[in-house]
């Protein structure tokens, strides 16, 4: 058994579980409802937006505040960052914590695997189904390429600050799901860790504190920029860190239990 093995096996348990089907539906079905406000707002202002030289564009009004909601106002609905805040987590909650509830999760060590190899085929196979949505979502604004004018640049960054919190989400709901046999507890824990990254900077300068150090823990400071179509390697490398370090401590927590029998 290898890593693409797992891979395959925890993709086909994707595919059938009612919950990911569910999540999928729900979320894009609100993004969808987000495209068509921005959509119709961008319309209602584009005479207006035809007369101011250099002024913002089909991308910046439409493509990339549905990725996110951080960049406009009003009441619209969540952007698709919002949303994987909370949709990643109850997708990765039972990666592995079902494993070791279920009592399966020996049977993948008796099967000669490694603690990595185990933690990154399940770590593909949520990701497989993570690029899924982020390509589904990004299908509602390029239907209109051929009738608008992309900002391909701007949004290529926009992309890419996405598939980098993607990816970090990812990793931090495999390293919950690998410290509990609980998958709901397991949904909370990276739920409320990554709602800690995106308030640390705002709850620092509530009282007073306003600190590098905590601006550069905190997830805003880092995919901000992105999406504005700024890309840094700092930010890069921010992203690239936690998720390196959410997998190693999975892949610790389940050596631990390995060598525990």
């Amino acid at each position: 058994m290898s890593v693409l093995a797992v891979m395959r096996l925890e993709l086909r348990r994707l595919f059938v579980r009612p919950l990911a089907w569910a999540l999928a539906a729900f979320t894009l079905a609100e993004l969808g409802w987000r495209f068509v406000l921005l959509l119709g707002n961008f319309l209602d202002v584009q005479i207006r937006l035809a007369a101011l030289p250099g002024g913002p564009g089909y991308t910046d009004l439409v493509s990339v505040p549905l990725l996110s909601s951080l960049l406009t106002g009003g009441f619209l609905p969540f952007g698709l960052t919002e949303l994987a805040i909370f949709a990643v987590p109850l997708l990765a909650m039972s990666t592995l914590a079902a494993e070791r509830g279920n009592g399966t999760l020996p049977l993948l060590f008796g099967s000669g695997l490694s603690a990595a190899s185990i933690v990154l085929g399940k770590y593909l196979a949520l990701m497989t189904w993570l690029l899924l949505w982020l390509a589904l979502t990004l299908a509602m604004p390029l239907a209109l390429a051929h009738a608008t004018h992309f900002d391909w640049g701007k949004l290529a960054a926009a992309v890419l600050g996405m598939l980098l919190l993607l990816a970090m989400l990812g990793s931090i709901g495999i390293a919950c799901s690998a410290f509990t046999p609980h998958p709901a507890l397991a949904a909370v824990a990276g739920i409320m860790l990554v709602l800690a990254l995106c308030s640390i900077q705002l709850g620092a300068q509530s009282v007073g504190i306003d600190n590098g150090v905590i601006n550069w823990l905190a997830l805003p400071t880092h995919l901000e920029p992105l999406l504005r179509g700024l890309v840094s390697t700092a930010d890069i490398v921010w992203f690239v860190l936690l998720t390196a370090l959410a997998l190693a401590l999975a892949v610790r927590r389940l050596d631990a239990d390995k060598e525990r029998g």
